[in-house]
C-alpha cells in the first residue's frame, strides 16, 4: 500500500524548502506566496536497517525498500475555503492524502516575509484549521440537508445519520477539528464518504532556526500548548539543516554532518517514523535470491490482507504463509537451517502479521 503525506502550511513558512530537502524534487522555493501552483510529488525511500541485514544474509539481485510520497501542496491563505488564493484546488489536493504534515514557522528571519507580518505559529495553525473546518462544515451541511429530505419519509437510517452528522457539525462550528470528536463507528461511517479534511491524522512540523534544533523556542512551546488536546504530534525540524543534508551524496558524510549538530537522525527520518506511528503502519519483508523487499501494511492486518499488497491474486487464493523472524534468520543464516531448527512457522488465514516478519505466501487461483 502506498503512503502519501501532504505538506501544508501558510506561504513562507519553509514548506517548499523542506519538501525539496526531503525529496530532492526541486519545487520552486521563492520569497513570495504561491511559488508552488501545482502539487509536487516526491517519492522517498523509507530507511530500514533490517533491509541491510537481510541483504547481507540473502545476497539478492536487488533490494527494494518501501516508499512514502510527499506532496507539496501550495500555500493556503485565509479565505481558501471560499476559493481565495486558488483555495478550492489546494483543498482538493489535501483531500487525497493519507496524512497531513503541517509545517509551522517557528523561526525569525527579517529576510523572509511573513504573510501575516509577524511570527505566530498558533495564529498560522488556526488560519489553516479554520479553512479546513469551513470546508468540512460545508460538506456536512450539504449531507444533512440531503438526509433531512429522506428522513421525512420515515427512513430510520437517514435519521440516525443526521444525529451523527450533527455531532461533527457542532464540533466544527465550535472551532474543533473532526478528528477531535468523540464518536463511535456509526458516527464515523456517516462521514466516511465525505473524506473530511480535518479528520485526517496530522503531524505539526515546527520549523526552527539551526540554533534551536535541540532546545526549541518560545514559538515551539506555544504550538505544543495549542495542540496538546489533539491527537497529533509536534516534531521540531530545521528546513535549513535538512537542505544541507540533502546536498550530501554519501551516507557517511550525512552521518558526520548529523554528528556535528549532535543529532542522531535527520528530520526526514523523524517525519517517516511519526507518519508510520500516526497511521498505525508496520513493515514486513519478502526475501529471496531475486529480491529482498519491504512492504507496508496496517497494524493488525491478517496474512491474506498482507499478501494482497503484493498482488490481489495472493489474497484471493491464499493457502498459507511461511513466517520467519529476523532474529532467527540472523542466528541460523539460511532458510534450510531455519527449517531444520524448527523456526519456520506455517500460518493460516487468521495469523496477524507482526512488524519485521519475513514471509513467503502459498496461494492458488
Amino acid at each position: 500500500m502506498g503512503l502519501q503525506c501532504g505538506i501544508v502550511g501558510l506561504p513562507n513558512v519553509g514548506k517548499s524548502t523542506l519538501f525539496n530537502a526531503l525529496s530532492s524534487a526541486k519545487a520552486e522555493a521563492a520569497n513570495f506566496p504561491f511559488c508552488t501552483i501545482e502539487p509536487n510529488v516526491g517519492v522517498v525511500t523509507v530507511p530500514d536497517e533490517r533491509l541491510d541485514i537481510l541483504k547481507d544474509l540473502v545476497n539478492p539481485q536487488k533490494v527494494l525498500p518501501t516508499v512514502i510520497e510527499f506532496v507539496d501542496i501550495a500555500g493556503l491563505v485565509k479565505g481558501a475555503s471560499k476559493g481565495e488564493g486558488l483555495g478550492n484546488k489546494f483543498l482538493a489536493n489535501i483531500r487525497e492524502v493519507d496524512a497531513i504534515i503541517h509545517v509551522v514557522r517557528c523561526f525569525k528571519d527579517d529576510n523572509v516575509v511573513h504573510v501575516a507580518g509577524t511570527v505566530d505559529p498558533v495564529f498560522d495553525k488556526e488560519v489553516i484549521d479554520t479553512e479546513l473546518q469551513l470546508k468540512d462544515l460545508d460538506s456536512i451541511e450539504k449531507k444533512i440537508q440531503k438526509n433531512i429530505k429522506v428522513a421525512k419519509s420515515g427512513d430510520a437510517k437517514a435519521k440516525k445519520e443526521i444525529a451523527s452528522l450533527e455531532k461533527f457539525k457542532a464540533a466544527l462550528e465550535g472551532g474543533q477539528n473532526a478528528r477531535a470528536v468523540e464518536a463511535d463507528e456509526d458516527d464515523f461511517a456517516a462521514v466516511r464518504d465525505l473524506s473530511l479534511l480535518t479528520i485526517k491524522p496530522v503531524i505539526y512540523a515546527a520549523n526552527v532556526e539551526e540554533s534551536a534544533i535541540h532546545t526549541g523556542n518560545e514559538h515551539v512551546d506555544a504550538l505544543k500548548e495549542a495542540v496538546k488536546h489533539e491527537n497529533a504530534e509536534v516534531i521540531v525540524i530545521s528546513a535549513s539543516i535538512e537542505s544541507q543534508i540533502a546536498e550530501l551524496e554519501e551516507e557517511e558524510e550525512k552521518e558526520m554532518f548529523l554528528e556535528e549538530y549532535g543529532l542522531t537522525e535527520s528530520g526526514l527520518s523523524k517525519l517517516i517514523r511519526a507518519s508510520y506511528s500516526l497511521l498505525d503502519l508496520i513493515t514486513y519483508f519478502t526475501a529471496g535470491e531475486k529480491e529482498v523487499r519491504a512492504w507496508t501494511i496496517k497494524k493488525g492486518w491478517k496474512a491474506p490482507q498482507a499478501a494482497g499488497v503484493i498482488h490481489t491474486d495472493f489474497e484471493k487464493g491464499f493457502i498459507k504463509a511461511e513466517v520467519i523472524k529476523l532474529t532467527d534468520y540472523q542466528q541460523f543464516k539460511t532458510e534450510v537451517a531455519i527449517k531444520e531448527a524448527g523456526k519456520l512457522s506455517v500460518e493460516g488465514k487468521d495469523y496477524v502479521v507482526k512488524d519485521g516478519d519475513i514471509m513467503h505466501f502459498r496461494f492458488n487461483v
